[in-house]
């Protein structure tokens, strides 16, 4: 098949196509936010992905990630290529199979400007962002509070300062709701995404 990368992106908001190409964005962790956030820029058109995960793929992650029955057993980061690859062979992905800390969290993200923070434990979440914000000129998208299933509308994107986005219902915990569904984890993927892809547009985001 003679597959165009116009052809793949012609449903697209006219006149991003050259921005987003010339974009590169780091993903750290790929589980229910961070396989669901690769997919959806992957599908926008996005230039390149930088993709940080340590671990492998669970049976029990199926119910809120982006994998098959056929990627249980593999490492995420080869899984999550497989899938994005199928969706849009024109996205440069760089795979790190790589447990993040904060020893390597800077020389990870290296020169990538746009970060999206998608850890499942809050522990490393925290460090992340401390690390991030405190080190270098990093934008840092983050999520936290999606559990349960309340309702979407509870779901936000909070400006916290001009460098870093909050996205979440502020509230919810996994231990407290006692588990975590698509629904509200892919809503805050979406909105993850969207605040990445606007800005790489320069579009004003929330406040």
């Amino acid at each position: 098949m003679d597959l165009k990368e116009e052809d793949l992106l012609k449903r697209n908001v006219k006149g991003i196509s050259e921005k987003l190409k010339k974009a590169k964005v780091c993903i750290l962790g790929l589980g229910g936010l961070g396989s669901n956030v690769a997919v959806l820029l992957a599908r926008a058109g996005i230039g390149y992905l930088k993709l940080v995960d340590f671990d492998i793929v669970e049976a029990s992650n199926l119910n809120r990630q982006q994998y098959r029955i056929s990627h249980i057993g593999m490492k995420k980061t080869e899984a999550i290529r497989t899938i994005i690859k199928e969706i849009n062979p024109f996205v440069e992905i760089e795979v790190l199979n790589k447990k993040v800390d904060r020893e390597n969290i800077l020389s990870i993200v290296g020169d990538i400007e746009i970060i999206v923070e998608a850890f499942d434990v809050a522990e490393t979440k925290a460090m992340a962002i401390e690390e991030l914000l405190t080190n270098g000129n990093k934008i840092l998208v983050s999520a936290s509070g999606m559990a349960g299933l309340g309702s979407g509308n509870e779901i936000i994107t909070r400006k916290v300062r001009d460098n870093f986005y909050l996205i979440g219902d502020n509230y919810s915990d996994y231990e407290e709701y006692s588990g975590i569904m698509s629904t509200r984890v892919m809503l805050c993927a979406a909105h993850q995404a969207n605040v990445v892809l606007r800005l790489i547009l320069g579009e004003e985001n929330e406040r």
